[in-house]
């Protein structure tokens, strides 16, 4: 399989991310390596993050949780792409996508309340500004100067991997040379668990173990993940760092039900193939998948069936792992933050286990990396492939396929 030759090829040049493990994209690696957990009390909040250590106070005011975090991660990112104080590019050629799940429900939330008890007039003239889901994007493109195509995705919980698609197809067809893009949520809200314990979609034990027998639900999180794409020749030409590939998008729909995924993992499993397609590579050249794995009965077993569809025997032979083990589901953001770690695993060469997974569930039965990180292990000198899975309510499926460099 190749490539068309139209299309151009597109790099990673920078990650940032703000999770429950800690601040930025190694700390969220290297921890859920360790094995470290940033669960808490059956919830997965980003307890290191304060606002006012990055932001100043007007800017801390005129921008939700879910905001603040994105523009903290991608400061990171920027900076690591080598952004800092001057783009390297045209800016109306830099476009920015950042995507959300619910966006600032801690805004909706808490202007609802000063409504009810001071009147319509006690309603801050921010409310809107603060709580819409491209309030992000703006952010960042306003932080940065960046002029090109930018705005909002929402698409629940493949919301992030959706944005690093749309950020790929706009640098593969020229409508931009770089692209800022990602995702954040932070929905750790009294009415936001209500919903999620209602529809009994959280864990009763508050423990994340997908794959596991045991499995009762997701923990909610709360995060970050922002990259930073380039047109690879723009990017070798001005000396970057290249960090990886994103080579390859796959999206689908289930068409099925508005929260339960197809049982059959059928579209899940086309959305895999697509990505392989879209990369140029064979199942067989697929050496580590970074699961959506939410601890759920239902979507652990429907992945387990997409990806046995998807690849074959070859399933069998690659390690699978879920970084929500150790952070939590950060719903909108999920996509974009395991994207984030599924590069970290292709620069370090190390896999993040699927922790909390003690008591295999018969018919799951693939390797999930129990318990222990172990080293990447790939074959005939060719670079890494790694596939990066997002699936969510209302039947989305999107795949993203990660070249590394060659070991």
């Amino acid at each position: 399989m190749t490539q068309p030759p139209h299309r151009r090829r597109v790099v990673v040049t920078g990650v940032g991310a703000v999770t429950p493990l800690g601040l930025g994209a190694a700390t969220l690696h290297d921890r859920w390596a360790a094995g470290e957990l940033g669960i808490s009390d059956g919830l997965a909040a980003c307890q290191e993050f304060e606002a006012s250590e990055h932001l100043s106070v007007k800017e801390a005011r005129r921008l939700d949780r879910f905001s603040q975090m994105a523009v903290v991660a991608a400061d990171e990112a920027i900076a690591q792409a080598g952004w800092v104080g001057e783009i390297p590019y045209d800016p109306l050629r830099v476009g920015c996508v950042i995507a959300t799940g619910i966006g600032g429900q801690q805004t909706i939330e808490s202007q609802i309340l000063v409504m009810k008890e001071r009147g319509a007039k006690a309603v801050s003239p921010l409310g809107i500004p603060l709580y819409m889901p491209n309030a992000a994007t703006a952010a960042i493109t306003i932080r940065h100067s960046l002029r090109g195509q930018s705005y909002g995705v929402v698409s629940a919980c493949t919301s992030g991997a959706h944005a690093l698609g749309s950020a790929l197809r706009m640098i593969q067809y020229g409508d931009a040379d770089a692209v800022v893009c990602g995702g954040a949520e932070a929905s750790l809200t009294d009415f936001g668990i209500a919903c999620f314990t209602s529809m009994q979609a959280l864990s009763q034990a508050g423990v994340s173990r997908p794959f596991d027998l045991r499995r009762d639900g997701f923990v909610m999180g709360e995060g970050a993940g922002i990259l930073v794409l380039e047109e690879e020749e723009a990017a070798r030409a001005r000396g970057a760092e290249i960090l990886g590939e994103l080579a390859g998008f796959g999206s689908t729909t289930d068409a099925h039900h508005i929260t339960a995924p197809e049982p059959s993992g059928g579209p899940a499993s086309r959305a895999i193939e697509l990505a392989l397609r879209d990369a140029g590579a064979a199942p067989e050249q697929v050496d580590y998948v970074n699961a959506h794995g939410t601890s759920t009965q239902l979507n652990d077993a429907a992945e387990t069936a997409a990806i046995k569809r998807a690849l074959g025997e070859h399933a069998r032979r690659i390690p699978i792992s879920s970084t929500k083990s150790a952070i939590g589901h950060t719903l909108g953001a999920a996509g974009a933050v395991e994207a984030v770690a599924t590069l970290r695993t292709l620069v370090t060469g190390v896999i993040g286990p699927t922790l909390g997974l003690e008591v295999p569930d018969p018919e799951l039965d693939l390797d999930y990396v129990p318990g222990e990180a172990r080293p990447l292990v790939t074959g005939n000198g060719r670079p890494p492939l790694a596939l990066s899975n997002s699936f969510a309510f209302g039947g989305h499926n999107v795949v993203l396929a990660f070249r590394g460099a060659a070991r």
